[in-house]
């Protein structure tokens, strides 16, 4: 798999993303601490409404953000943002009030609403092989793994000298060095293609997506994914805090094993989908997702949830059939239009995708604060099985490479 980095464009490029996520990630732990001191008590509902602000933003200008950059040069365009998101967080240390908060962090969002599917799109045609595609692609689930585990660990060690507001500064510095390994990356500028009208820009991404039945079965396997990758991320503290009566240390060891089950599939996905394909993979993902999640949420409603080290392993399972689903969804978008429509495709997958945790993120919060944590999970369940029906009947086994507009 590190066989890529060869490639020194794309070992550029993935640097920048680590560099970048471990900013975003001492940005989020410091977030919840400039929340706490200036909400205190309702500093959950404070990085509630901001993580909602920040999926708004990805459905709703992803789309526009790539209408509206499809022309400039993608280098410019990657630059500017990590500037953007760097002088965003530069501001974050001297707000004095919540709506300044979730202004700035609507315009951070933006900018990585107009940042991440641009530099997506990027990789397919630095690597044009599919093999190495896939590696790459597996590599980046691994950085957003390990960012997961990192980011928190190197958060808490800048804690014990500084003050929490010196975490902004790593982000800010992150994103500095992700913009400069991206000056220093040779960036391919976007294939040549007919100008088109902003209104048809800014709805081309969608068009192709929803007229391609692979990737409507991806958008049901989206919603598979996000209804229980939501329950784990909004609910796993309530599970080991009040069911296994855990203490920080256990919520950690909880996430590290999701994290786990992740990696694990990150590592595998490569050869599995050289022998099997993407649909079966994905399908036996969610497919995963719907057994375990049913099965635990059960077990929790019924009072007979499992003990400490089997609950573990079956997060880690549910950590291997996430990443089952969302990792090869790059490979059918590429697969599924030219160089000149990549962009707007990717930025379709952004925002579509994230519509689906938006409904989500809210759905695990309220079912497990009102049913409980079984019945919350089984209903995250039964959504992810609809996911799962609607990919089965959406994406066709046989011939699915159907064509749309002349492309394979």
């Amino acid at each position: 798999m590190l066989s890529i980095l060869k490639n020194r464009d794309f070992a550029r490029l993935f640097a920048a993303q680590v560099v970048a996520l471990l900013g975003t990630g001492l940005l989020t732990v410091g977030l919840g601490l400039l929340a706490y001191d200036l909400a205190g008590a309702q500093a959950g509902l404070v990085l509630g409404i901001a993580f909602t602000v920040k999926m708004v933003a990805y459905v709703c200008l992803s789309p526009v953000a790539q209408a509206l950059v499809q022309r400039s040069p993608r280098k410019a365009v990657l630059i500017g943002a990590d500037l953007l998101r760097a002088g965003v967080a530069l501001c974050l240390p001297f707000v004095t009030d919540l709506w300044q908060v979730y202004t700035l962090i609507f315009v951070l969002q933006a900018a990585s609403a107009t940042f991440t599917p641009a530099f997506q799109a990027v990789i397919p045609d630095i690597l044009t092989d599919e093999g190495d595609y896939t590696r790459a692609l597996s590599l980046s689930r691994l950085a957003y793994d390990l960012e997961n585990l990192l980011s928190p660990a190197l958060a808490g060690v800048l804690l014990l000298v500084l003050s929490y507001h010196w975490l902004f500064l790593g982000t800010v510095a992150g994103f500095l060095v992700s913009g400069w390994l991206v000056w220093r990356a040779t960036v391919p500028p976007v294939a040549g293609g007919a100008a088109r009208p902003f209104r048809e820009r800014l709805t081309r991404g969608a068009r192709i997506y929803l007229a391609t039945p692979r990737l409507r079965g991806l958008l049901a396997l989206n919603l598979a994914a996000s209804s229980v990758g939501a329950f784990v991320l909004v609910n796993t503290v309530v599970l080991v805090r009040v069911d296994y009566g855990g203490g920080e240390s256990a919520l950690a060891v909880a996430m590290a094993a999701f994290g786990a089950g992740s990696m694990a599939a990150a590592l595998m996905l490569p050869r599995a989908l050289e022998w099997t394909g993407d649909r079966p993979v994905m399908l036996t993902g969610a497919g995963a997702l719907v057994v375990l999640a049913l099965g635990l949420g059960g077990a929790l409603w019924a009072g007979r949830g499992p003990g400490w080290e089997a609950f573990l392993g079956l997060w880690a399972l549910i950590g291997l059939g996430y990443a089952a689903i969302l990792t090869p969804s790059g490979r059918l978008l590429r697969r599924s239009a030219d160089a000149a429509d990549r962009p707007a495709l990717f930025a379709a997958q952004f925002a579509l995708s994230h519509a689906c945790w938006l409904v989500s993120y809210p759905m695990a919060g309220v079912a497990g604060r009102w049913l409980g944590m079984g019945p919350a999970l089984m209903l995250a369940g039964l959504v992810a099985g609809l996911g799962l029906w609607g990919a089965l009947r959406l994406w066709p086994g046989a011939g699915h490479l159907v064509p749309h507009g002349g492309q394979p």
